[in-house]
């Protein structure tokens, strides 16, 4: 399964993933700068810092996961123990953004944050589910390679 459309979204996961590194590094200087367009931004610096770096790591280690999982359809055999853990791990970061971004709401709410507690939660049981899902395809794969 090697298609031009696992390719393209490979190399978007890459490019992501690399620059999600030094966007996460140089909030700081954003925020400051944003900060004089936006007094939010500027009335609680320190804490939307913290907020949104704990998020962008998260995100990055979810994309990190993507990235592995996408090697292995790559590569043509998906249905492997490596996949369910990162569906495992991409759950409990998706869950860990989902808190993040609750605590934010005693900063300042908005229809926006609310919506990105609810994607996050959708992405994690999504998940969980899906690595159920793929452990017992892996677990079939599994016995039927040994019938072989």
């Amino acid at each position: 399964m090697n298609s031009k459309l696992t390719k393209v979204t490979k190399l978007i996961l890459d490019i992501m993933y690399f620059l999600g590194i030094p966007v996460c590094l140089s909030l700081p200087i954003t925020f400051k700068l944003y900060g004089q367009i936006n007094s939010y931004f500027s009335r609680y610096y320190v804490q939307l810092i913290i907020l949104f770096f704990l998020s962008g790591v998260f995100a990055i280690l979810i994309i990190g996961e993507l990235r592995k999982m996408f090697k292995t359809v790559l590569n043509g055999d998906c249905f492997v123990t490596e996949n369910v853990t990162s569906l495992r791990k991409m759950g409990t970061y998706s869950f860990c953004i989902a808190i993040i971004t609750v605590i934010r709401l005693f900063l300042y709410i908005t229809p926006g944050v609310l919506v990105v507690v609810l994607v996050f939660l959708i992405a994690g049981l999504f998940s969980k589910v899906l690595s159920e899902v793929f452990d017992k395809a892996v677990t079939y794969k599994l016995e039927n390679d040994f019938t072989i």
